[in-house]
């Protein structure tokens, strides 16, 4: 009898046990997002598509989708667990600053001071913000929702995420792992379009060499920046301001430590954080829906009308300009501020073509102009629908 009783008794608890496990409480929706983030983790480490930010995401994918038992306090939604406190930095805008001032303190703008240009194309390249938002709309999304996921076709994720923040913190998982995605796979998605809207002879269009840009050009720009900007979209401030002081804080030449500190430990910690976070943000629960495949379409539409942006207004901007001032279109697309990648498309496309043909230099004035671009651009977004 006592040991029936005691069978019995630990026959209870391994099913009470059994009832906290994952295996309990595992869905065909945790293992698809599992996947997912393990399909990340792949591409960041065999193919080598944005590690520093699919290897955070990819990993942050799986925290988030090991399913427990409802009311421990350990998964992203629930008030009080490690990740929620963590991810109180997405919900509340406080990480896109800060990695707004690494990016600045890492960012050289010379490339646009000396062809201040090039500024349009990143303004152009803006088309696929504003694209997407019309999509939308279309598809069904509120106005502010629809502001939101626009921004993915700007390719900067710290934007999308402040925005979604602010417009639509239902659908920031969806957003941000949508336009990290995209800009992993800038070097995939973007060439195709490029071959397809140049001709042979673009391609091998040589642009003059960028003229020496001063120290006194390079301080004053930051500050001209901030004041041009910010008195036009006051709503980017908290973006602008941070890139801007960055980059002042760079070539000020005075504050090496600082500029080290801030696009060096800073915004990789950051890093890590927002992409941990954003990941496990993904909860099956919450979102696999239709919004979130909504999302990931128009992402895409986005990106590409951005890209096709950047192009043809470099296409168009040509027949305005004399032989020998030039622009070669494979620069177009680097208007997308994935900063570097996109830049290191054009420069790879164009070697294709002609193997001392080098538009790195070039290409970076426009994808820093991109930055820029699509903080300005989330501003008016800001301003009109929040």
């Amino acid at each position: 009898m006592l040991l029936s009783s005691f069978y019995s008794f630990i026959a209870e608890q391994l099913g009470m046990f059994f009832t906290y496990t994952a295996f309990a409480n595992v869905t065909w929706g945790h293992l698809a997002m599992i996947s997912i983030g393990l399909l990340f983790i792949y591409l960041a480490i065999a193919k080598e598509f944005e590690p520093m930010l699919l290897i955070p995401i990819g990993f942050g994918i799986i925290l988030g989708n090991i399913p427990f038992y409802p009311g421990l306090k350990l998964g992203i939604y629930e008030s009080g667990s490690v990740l929620n406190i963590l991810y109180h930095g997405v919900q509340n805008g406080w990480y896109p600053p800060l990695i707004f001032l690494g990016i600045g303190a890492m960012t050289d703008f010379s490339a646009l001071i000396s062809n201040p240009k090039l500024m349009l194309i990143g303004a152009a390249a803006q088309l696929g913000i504003f694209a997407a938002y019309s999509l939308a709309l279309l598809f069904g999304f509120s106005p502010s929702e629809a502001g939101a996921i626009g921004i993915i076709g700007g390719a900067d994720g710290p934007t999308a995420i402040f925005i979604s923040s602010k417009l639509a913190p239902d659908l920031m998982g969806a957003i941000a792992v949508s336009a990290y995605s995209y800009m992993a796979l800038v070097p995939v998605i973007q060439p195709p379009i490029m071959r397809l809207l140049t001709s042979k002879k673009e391609r091998l269009i040589r642009m003059r060499p960028p003229r020496q840009v001063t120290k006194t050009e390079k301080v004053i720009f930051p500050i001209i920046g901030i004041l041009l900007t910010a008195f036009i979209v006051p709503t980017g401030l908290p973006l602008l301001g941070m890139l801007f002081a960055g980059n002042l804080i760079k070539e000020s030449g005075v504050t090496k430590r600082l500029a080290n500190t801030a696009g060096g430990p800073l915004i990789d910690v950051v890093t890590i954080l927002i992409g941990l976070t954003v990941g496990a943000s993904t909860q099956a629960t919450s979102f696999l829906t239709p919004k979130s495949v909504g999302i990931f379409v128009l992402g895409a539409c986005s990106f590409v009308i951005a890209t096709i942006g950047g192009v043809m207004f470099v296409k168009l901007f040509n027949l305005f300009l004399k032989d020998g001032n030039k622009i070669n279109p494979l620069i177009g697309n680097s208007g997308v501020s994935a900063v570097p990648d996109s830049a290191r498309v054009s420069q790879v496309v164009g070697l294709e073509y002609d193997k001392t043909n080098h538009l790195l230099m070039h290409a970076m004035g426009p994808n820093v102009a991109g930055v820029i671009g699509s903080a300005v651009a989330a501003g008016i977004m800001l301003s009109f629908l929040y």
